[in-house]
């Protein structure tokens, strides 16, 4: 029973002190965010409305990067407090052993981390939707108009062009499709222009109308075929798959992130990139439980300088670790690293670390 009220006891303290440091570190991040932005919103005459939505949508993406750094200084705050009053003392006199004093504090870290998984593979990428419309939008910054203009890759030897799309009609405008040669980059085999691509539903395929096709041969002479319409059902790319090739990697969700790695492929095109920032969102989640288990031990022990010796102790292995992150997936999308393996790489690393202390700190 008094186990229980321990348990309670911590787990309430850690959380309070969690959530202090995600409110801090959060305005800390808007107030910098809003200082850099301010002549835009000026220069664009935006609203106080769409400003306060803004930052509404900002917040989700500021919480994911600062999460880790946040439960490590509630680690720090909370054990601090306990030292301070010497409940950390009474708590091992009563038989409690570090490991089981660690519990509640692994197990919210673990739940923030199962959550953080949700959070950061549908929430996130929803909120920076949102965010990169009213950039674009209201403060004409990253301007990239979905729908025009749309270039990309469908397969090892296809490239498509689009002049708009539009997702409605599920039909395309000013559309070209390049035929390149697999053997030689440079050569380009046919070409085929419409003035509309739209997919039949019925079919499930492309129906092409008022088309041009030239065929390029080896010599001068090219051979140019005009039809109707034309059933073109050798490409690999659906509607729902147009706008999706235009967003950035920010704004796919977990499901979208593993349509694209599969289209990529389909397409022939190397997915190691994707694969690691797939594999990132769950590795990046659990960082918050691996800085429960490495940054506990170094807090729970008295050390000469106090509270804010231990918190910069803390704080410089919290940015290694993400410098390790950053490193790995370096090596990693430069091909010298699994895609799994770049992504777990600083977890698996500090991971070990975190172990190694725990059995050298005094039980």
């Amino acid at each position: 029973m008094k186990s229980k009220i321990i348990d309670r006891y911590l787990i309430r303290q850690f959380i309070l002190s969690i959530f202090f440091g995600l409110l801090t570190f959060t305005l800390i991040f808007i107030v910098i965010d809003l200082m850099e932005n301010l002549d835009d919103f000026i220069d664009q005459n935006v609203s106080q409305e769409i400003i306060l939505q803004y930052y509404l949508y900002f917040i989700p993406e500021i919480i994911r990067l600062i999460s880790p750094v946040s439960i490590l200084l509630a680690c720090l705050f909370t054990v601090g407090k306990l030292n301070n009053y010497s409940e950390v003392t009474a708590l091992k006199a009563t038989g409690m052993s570090l490991y089981r004093f660690m519990l509640p504090f692994l197990i919210v870290g673990f739940l923030i981390s199962i959550f953080s998984v949700y959070f950061t593979g549908w929430i996130v990428p929803y909120s920076n939707k949102q965010k990169l419309y009213i950039e674009q939008f209201y403060m004409k910054k990253k301007l990239m108009y979905a729908g025009s203009n749309l270039f990309f890759q469908d397969a090892q030897d296809k490239i498509i062009n689009i002049g708009y799309f539009d997702e409605y009609s599920k039909s395309a405008a000013r559309a070209g499709i390049l035929f390149i040669d697999t053997k030689d980059a440079t050569s380009v085999k046919k070409r085929i222009d419409c003035e509309q691509l739209k997919w039949d539903t019925i079919s499930n395929q492309w129906i092409a109308s008022k088309v041009i096709e030239r065929i390029f041969s080896s010599d001068t002479t090219d051979k140019v075929n005009s039809y109707n319409t034309l059933s073109v059902d050798y490409l690999n790319f659906r509607p729902e798959d147009v706008l999706l090739k235009q967003k950035r990697v920010e704004e796919l969700n977990f499901n979208e992130l593993l349509q694209m790695i599969e289209d990529q492929r389909r397409s022939g095109n190397d997915v190691t990139k994707l694969q690691i920032d797939l594999h990132s969102i769950i590795s990046f989640a659990f960082a918050n439980l691996i800085v429960v288990i490495f940054a506990l031990p170094l807090s729970i022990e008295r050390r000469k300088g106090g509270v804010a010796f231990q918190f910069g102790l803390n704080l410089f292995f919290t940015f290694i670790y993400l410098g390790f992150m950053k490193i790995s997936q370096s090596f990693g999308k430069n091909g010298l690293m699994n895609p799994v393996l770049t992504a777990w790489f600083a977890n698996i690393v500090f991971f070990v670390f975190a172990v190694f202390n725990l059995f050298h700190v005094r039980k």
